[in-house]
């Protein structure tokens, strides 16, 4: 009762995607089956974070295989210690969303640990002080810093997790509510729910590379190149970055990719300003054709919060209403989240064990 239960609620919180029309799970065919069938089976649901990709199906694929491949797949860490930097990394990009959902994964194998806790990123009730350490870094990954301390895990593995998560919580923040719950759900159903979603998404321990096969080879960016120690993840990472690559080249003007990668090499990980009109501001030199669109996709990289419904509409007013402008929105808002979380992974690295370890 209680898998059907979850099951139904997870369904019905696909509605409350914003800005495109998902393809729900019975009426899915061809690779959207496919993933969503991978993802029953290796993830326990078929979460909006996925579904909300559908209206693209390639770009559905990279998002899955991004996240099977980094955070599901059995490894050398731990899916206590992933689940740790998932939320760690969420919180750090106030993404509440996610927060609470890997919170709640974390919590489901880590007694004592509470969403709060890694929100606020306080973390004393975790007494491995190992995991404390690996929180903190997790969190602040978003900005140029110290190395990972060498703490006998495998990197390529938590950092892929990191990376995913870069892209992941963007996409969650532009198209979905703060809360996986459906509104006035009552707290202590609230909580029920959640650690029942947690449990149902951690009892699964799947092999790696089955979900490969779902994109083609691509070959790893320079910034990703510390995964290559670790080919399950580098070729996730690869395939993934190289599919939503070719996404953005159909749904986003050179013009405005140039744009957004220009900002980007020169970004520090923190926000541009407190308010969102520096994204106008470095929008306006483009073509009245491209302004729209290079508006969204710098907001997307650098502030996803700050993305509002205006802002959507005047990109649908510009670039048409159509067949296919669902799978264009997709394609330019997953450029630009992939974007941002190439140019964070390119900051990612293991310290040597001669380097001095930083005080958290």
């Amino acid at each position: 009762m209680s898998n059907a239960f979850l099951t139904k609620g997870v369904r019905r919180s696909l509605g409350q995607i914003r800005y495109v029309k998902p393809v729900m799970p019975g009426a899915a065919d061809g690779l959207v089956a496919q993933v969503y069938a991978q993802a029953e089976r290796d993830f326990g649901v078929v979460a909006p974070p996925l579904v909300l990709h559908s209206p693209a199906p390639a770009v559905l694929a990279a998002a899955w295989v991004l996240l099977r491949e980094t955070l599901l797949a059995t490894g050398s860490v731990s899916r206590a210690e992933k689940e740790i930097v998932a939320a760690s990394v969420s919180a750090g990009n106030a993404c509440p969303y996610c927060v609470a959902v890997h919170s709640a994964s974390a919590r489901s194998l880590i007694p004592g640990l509470t969403p709060a806790e890694i929100a606020s990123g306080s973390l004393e009730p975790v007494t491995d002080p190992g995991l404390r350490e690996l929180a903190t870094w997790a969190r602040g990954s978003g900005e140029p810093g110290p190395g990972l301390p060498v703490i006998g895990r495998n990197f390529a593995e938590i950092a892929g997790v990191a990376v995913a998560f870069q892209y992941l919580n963007r996409m969650v923040t532009l198209f979905l509510p703060e809360s996986p719950l459906p509104p006035l759900t009552p707290k202590a159903v609230g909580g029920w729910v959640m650690d029942m979603l947690g449990s149902a998404m951690t009892s699964p321990s799947p092999a790696p590379g089955a979900s490969l096969d779902l994109l083609p080879e691509a070959p790893l960016p320079a910034g990703f190149s510390w995964a290559a120690s670790e080919p399950g993840v580098a070729a996730a990472l690869a395939r993934a970055a190289g599919t939503i690559e070719n996404a953005g080249k159909q749904a986003v003007s050179a013009p405005v990719r140039e744009l957004v990668l220009d900002t980007l090499s020169g970004w520090n990980g923190r926000p541009p300003g407190p308010s969102r009109a520096w994204a106008g501001t470095m929008a306006a030199g483009l073509a009245d054709a491209d302004r729209s669109a290079g508006r969204l996709a710098l907001l997307t990289a650098l502030t996803p919060y700050q993305v509002s419904r205006d802002d959507v509409a005047d990109l649908r007013r510009s670039a048409g209403t159509g067949a296919g402008a669902d799978e264009a929105l997709i394609g330019l808002t997953a450029w630009a989240s992939m974007a941002a979380a190439r140019k964070v992974g390119s900051w990612l690295r293991q310290r040597g064990r001669s380097d001095p370890v930083p005080s958290f």
